[in-house]
């Protein structure tokens, strides 16, 4: 077994043991290279269907290649795809001149949080991986959240040997990062060893390309010459970009990124 195999197996077996453990789960769908991923090891764990909602939280400000490929992907894998949104922050003129945490806030983390409470999940599959940004290196496997789906990061269950807490109290929201061990290196690695379709956005045009997808008003591209995936693992093996570099909202002040995960945001 390889290190990628090695993995797999171990996102199979969280995916799994959320499915038998939590009543009723989601899974996050944002339609970057890591929740594609996380739905491909989705199909894997469950024979080539997805026993569980998708969703995706729609801020109205996508690049629209995004939703294009959402749309076509959802059809083609027969995914029980749910899209919410903050109707009433989208018909008040909500968007990133109100400030990158504000918008944010409002369009992602309580259009998320709608979306939970109207379904009832008790807990959601996200595809956050430690190594993109400091807070997420916090994270747990199986995360707990209070009612409102806010993180106390100062305050997570030990987690050692794959011996992971899944019996929280009554209320208690989880949510669970089956991706958590991964890197982006591993995470392309496994693209190219699956052949996982992917947004033509993550390959050089003109120079550039995206790392890391977002709101297209928040998100911005590296100069690269990467068009295809052997490529980019390639440039990843040397280069020393941050991969949210061009991610705006982490931009406007030192915690803002923690302070909208603690706020419940992806």
């Amino acid at each position: 077994m390889n290190d990628l195999d090695a993995l797999e197996s171990q996102s199979i077996y969280i995916l799994r043991e959320a499915f038998n453990r939590l009543d009723k789960i989601a899974m996050l769908w944002s339609i970057g290279k890591d929740s594609n991923v996380m739905l491909w090891l989705a199909r894997k764990a469950f024979f080539g269907h997805v026993p569980f909602p998708v969703l995706h939280v729609d801020t109205k400000h996508k690049i629209p290649e995004m939703i294009e490929f959402r749309d076509r992907v959802a059809k083609e894998w027969n995914l029980p795809l749910i899209v919410g949104e903050n109707t009433e922050a989208l018909a008040a003129g909500m968007g990133p001149h109100n400030g990158r945490v504000e918008c944010c806030t409002a369009l992602k983390t309580e259009g998320l949080k709608a979306l939970l409470a109207s379904h009832g999940f008790t807990g959601v599959i996200a595809g956050i991986r430690r190594d993109e940004e400091g807070t997420r290196a916090k994270e747990r496997v199986f995360s707990p959240r209070n009612q409102s789906a806010e993180w106390d990061f100062k305050d997570q269950p030990p987690e050692f040997w794959d011996q992971f807490k899944t019996d929280f109290a009554p209320g208690t929201h989880l949510r669970i990062h089956p991706l958590l061990a991964w890197s982006e290196l591993d995470v392309w690695r496994y693209i190219e060893r699956e052949n996982i379709p992917m947004v033509d956005l993550y390959f050089a045009r003109d120079g550039r390309r995206y790392r890391s997808l977002g709101c297209a008003p928040c998100t911005g591209s590296v100069a690269s010459t990467a068009s295809t995936v052997a490529e980019i693992i390639e440039e990843l093996e040397t280069t020393k970009i941050s991969e949210r570099s061009g991610r705006a909202q982490d931009k406007e002040s030192e915690d803002a990124f923690e302070r909208l995960r603690a706020g419940g945001y992806m």
